[in-house]
Parts: structure tokens; sequence; C-alpha cells
């Protein structure tokens, strides 16, 4: 059996990430290395390249001389929804680095590209593939918490605005840490509470408070002239299914911990906090209130989640299943922050779905 052609759009720092994972999956080899930067790609290619493997300027030209099986698209968000188009209608097998694109009919589009050309899109949401996270999941399915009535998403830094790449920019990126940390973390808690029931309606608002006072930052000072986008965001979802979202997102809040990221799910038999990858359950029985904290098996794979996902993906082509994350589910995320924007924009008030 021939191995899979794989092509790489955009060799910037997330790429990595995935050129790592493809080089752990024995029967992947990258043939197209494409950035707009050509050193970057020469670079790449001369590291990770499979037999022949070529560089290139143009994801047109790779997408229609490469003879590519699939390729993972790692651009600016405001390019996911063209390229990853582009690839789908020439037959090709996309995966999409997070968010998916940063608009809701951009989203659509790209499903319909998917079902249209009867190829595969997946999104990378890493998160999912965590071993708490996998068993949360399994117990929600399961009914074991009962319905999630009402969830919180949080992607919370206390001083950690990315000062590289585009993360500034409004027009490249979309939006700045909902849609850049945010998207994680909402489509960690969908995911988790299993409902992609549609949006009824949506209120939200930005922060840019922080901005002006500039001081420490883990990422090194920002420069204020560049900040185009908001440094927190902050909105409640309703879902058709009567569930709340409620979803929290900044680079730069005043709080105690350096990080707060993950998810809270509120159901009618018990409810569940995964934080940092740290799980803990709690609920009521026998008249008593309790709360107990699973450790998970050791994980003697050696793979990161990256690494785990990017294997999934691999697994899905070559044996015709389903991605872990389908375009359904990732356009859904995408709708969800679209709403908290517009709502934000139209001064806080309520986005009627």
């Amino acid at each position: 059996m021939s191995k899979l052609r794989v092509g790489i759009v955009g060799l910037g720092f997330i790429s990595k990430h995935h050129l790592e994972g493809y080089k752990k999956c024995p029967d992947v080899e990258v043939v197209g290395f494409c950035d707009i930067i050509e050193e970057r790609a020469k670079n790449a290619c001369e590291k990770y390249g499979g037999p022949g493997a070529k560089v290139y300027v143009n994801y047109l030209e790779m997408i229609a001389e490469a003879h590519l099986d699939a390729v993972s698209v790692c651009t600016e968000n405001n390019m996911h929804a063209t390229i990853s188009i582009a690839a789908l209608n020439a037959g090709i097998h996309v995966f999409c680095e997070k968010p998916m694109t940063i608009s809701s009919e951009d989203a659509d589009a790209m499903v319909a590209a998917a079902h249209r050309n009867h190829k595969k899109l997946s999104v990378g949401y890493q998160s999912r593939f965590g071993e708490n996270a996998q068993m949360l999941h399994d117990m929600v399915a399961n009914g074991e918490l009962g319905k999630i009535y009402y969830a919180e998403a949080k992607a919370m830094r206390r001083r950690g605005v990315p000062t590289w790449g585009v993360f500034l920019n409004l027009k490249k990126q979309g939006g700045g840490p909902l849609i850049d940390i945010g998207t994680h973390l909402v489509d960690f808690t969908l995911w988790l509470m299993n409902d992609y029931s549609p949006i009824i309606s949506a209120i939200g608002t930005v922060s840019n408070d922080l901005i002006p006072l500039g001081g420490y930052n883990d990422g090194g000072p920002w420069d204020i002239s560049k900040f185009e986008v908001e440094d927190g965001a902050f909105g409640m979802v309703t879902l058709q299914s009567g569930a709340s979202l409620l979803v929290n997102a900044t680079w730069a809040v005043n709080q105690k911990e350096p990080l707060r990221d993950g998810a809270i799910l509120y159901g009618v038999k018990g409810g569940a906090e995964l934080m940092q990858g740290q799980l803990t359950l709690n609920g009521a029985h026998h008249d008593r209130v309790w709360e107990s904290t699973p450790r998970p098996i050791h994980d003697e794979s050696g793979l990161s989640n990256y690494d785990k996902e990017i294997a999934w993906w691999v697994n899905c082509i070559l044996k015709d299943t389903e991605p872990k994350v389908k375009p359904e589910e990732a356009a859904q995320v995408v709708k969800v922050i679209d709403a908290i924007y517009k709502s934000a924009r139209n001064g806080g008030k309520a986005v009627l779905l």
C-alpha cells in the first residue's frame, strides 16, 4: 500500500505540531510545503519532507501539482475557508487548524464543500484527546450526569497576550482571545455537553480596558498601536435544547491563577469541572453531597494530544471513518463565537437567531 501523501499550507508555529504528528505516522509522507515566506517552507521541507517533497509559495500550485491525499491548513484565520474549499474542490481531504474560519457563512461553505466533494474535513481541537476529557464525554453520553442544563467555557490568562504573528490583527485573525483561545473551550464544552442544538440567542460584551495599560506580559510587552482586537470577551448563549452556555475568554485578566482553562458542567444528576486537565466530579447521594477526583491510568504512549489528533485524522482517512471533530461541530463553534461578537458590536443587546 502506498503512503498517504500530505501537504501543509502555512509553516508558522502551529505547523510544527502537525509535522511532528505526521512524522510519527508510518503510513504518511509529507510531500508539499507551502508558505508565502519561501525560506520557512524550505527549512520545514529539509527537516520533515518525504521522498520528492517540494516547496511552494502558492497553495494553488501545490494543490494542482503535488498529487495530495490530504492537506493541513495552518495559515492565518482569514485564509482558512478559501484554502480549505479549494483543496476540497480538488478532491483533497482537509485538516484545518482552529478556528475553522472567522464567519458562520464561511463555516457553512466549508461543510458544504466537504459533503459536495465527498471528502473529509476536520478542525484542530486537540483538547478532546485528553484521557479525562474522553472519560467525561462518555459519562455525559451515558447519562451519568443527567441533562446538562448549564455549562461554562473558560479560557482565561492572567497576562498572556500573544505578541508574535498576527494575533493582534483584526482582519487576519477575526478577533482576539474569543476566537483564539476561546474557540478551544467553546468546542471542548459543547463536545462534553454533547449538545449541538441550534443557537436561540446570545448576549456578549468585549473588553478593551487593559490594552492601554501595558506592563508585564508573559510573551513580552505588546505594542498598543498594533492592538486591533479585544483583550477579553464574555457571552451567554442559549441553545434550543434549553441549555445555557457561559463563555469567558481573555488574554489579560486580573485573576489569581496564571491560567484558568477548561469546562464546568452542571447536570441534573451531577456536575463536573475539568480545568487544566484535572477532573473533579460532584453530586448528591444518600443524603450527602460529595466530590471525587478520578485519576486516569498512566498514558505510556508518549504521545501528546496533538500527536493523537493527527494519528486519529490519518486513521480516519485510511479506514474511511468519521473524524473525531466533525465539520458540523466545528461550524457550531464558529456560530457561537460569531453570535457573541455580533451582540458585542450591538452594544451587548441580545442577538436572536
